[in-house]
């Protein structure tokens, strides 16, 4: 249903509030760029420090920017399950094309508790959903018996897969096969799950240069492998970059630095040290983009 590079968009401020002029204008960048479909409200996109007004504005300025352009699939997630049932249903009513829910944090549940949190959503709301497995973030793995165990709820389609672990890519596919669209959530990961059998990945650095990411994945939709993988190893710099601090501190940096937004973040994450602001830098005007 969602295939290629699936950017999560980060969430541009002015003077502390949402700055809706550029964030509408790296959609519309994102697009003319060749992006095969935008995530509001991700990690990327500070959502855990957003109030619920905030995180339904971006979202529906998403829609309105992509207008059904490109699919929006917005970040839902909770470590509430009524809470992220709630979200949920109102990026419906917003208009998006699918949910991308990550697993409950902090809560540290069981993989029966999150069989149950999922299935609560899937059964509450009707749009595609993305499952996220990230447990660096999260201190919980969702395993792949209980990925496959989900998957009798028809509008739960894929899963944006974070660990780095290409053994649990592979058996994610194996008990899947077809029915699962498996995404890489580190873009380091994408070119060796799209050998696999992934449908392409969610991915920082297509933050701040959209046209390549995207071109990866159509290379290797054509069949051009060769072009894939020589597009892979071009990103790499760019990809170990946008983790010298903690994501979204340096992708966001990268833009203020191209001149594409303010460098602004929400407390906690602050300003890049000046060390790795200037390693981060010399990465860019490598790559040509400062």
């Amino acid at each position: 249903m969602f295939k290629g590079s699936l950017v999560p968009i980060v969430t541009p401020f002015k003077n502390g509030k949402l700055d809706e002029k550029v964030y509408a204008d790296l959609i519309e960048w994102h697009i003319s760029q060749g992006t095969h479909g935008i995530v509001p409200c991700g990690t990327t996109g500070e959502a855990s420090t957003l109030d619920f007004d905030e995180h339904y504005r971006v979202i529906e300025v998403a829609v309105e920017a992509a207008n059904k352009r490109i699919p929006v699939i917005a970040g839902t997630g909770a470590n509430a399950t009524d809470e992220a049932v709630f979200i949920t249903k109102k990026a419906k009513e917003l208009g998006v094309d699918g949910a991308l829910i990550v697993t409950p944090y902090y809560n540290k549940p069981t993989q029966e508790g999150l069989y149950l949190h999922f299935k609560s959503i899937a059964e509450s709301v009707d749009i595609p959903i993305i499952l996220y497995n990230v447990p660096g973030r999260t201190a919980v793995n969702m395993l792949p018996a209980t990925v496959a165990r989900l998957l009798e709820f028809r509008n739960i389609i894929g899963l944006k897969e974070a660990t780095g672990d290409m053994r649990q890519a592979s058996d994610l596919i194996r008990l899947c096969g077809d029915r699962l669209a498996l995404y890489s959530g580190d873009d380091f990961t994408t070119f060796t799950m799209l050998s696999l059998g992934g449908k392409g990945v969610i991915s920082v650095t297509a933050n701040i240069v959209p046209k390549d990411v995207a071109e990866m994945w159509n290379s290797w939709d054509k069949g051009n492998i060769d072009k894939a993988r020589e597009l892979h190893y071009k990103l790499e710099p760019l990809n170990a970059a946008m983790f010298i601090e903690t994501n979204p501190i340096p992708v966001k940096t990268a833009l203020a630095m191209m001149g594409k937004m303010d460098e602004n973040f929400r407390l906690p994450l602050c300003s890049m040290s000046a060390a790795a602001k200037e390693k981060l830098r010399a990465v860019l005007k490598d790559a040509g983009l400062v």
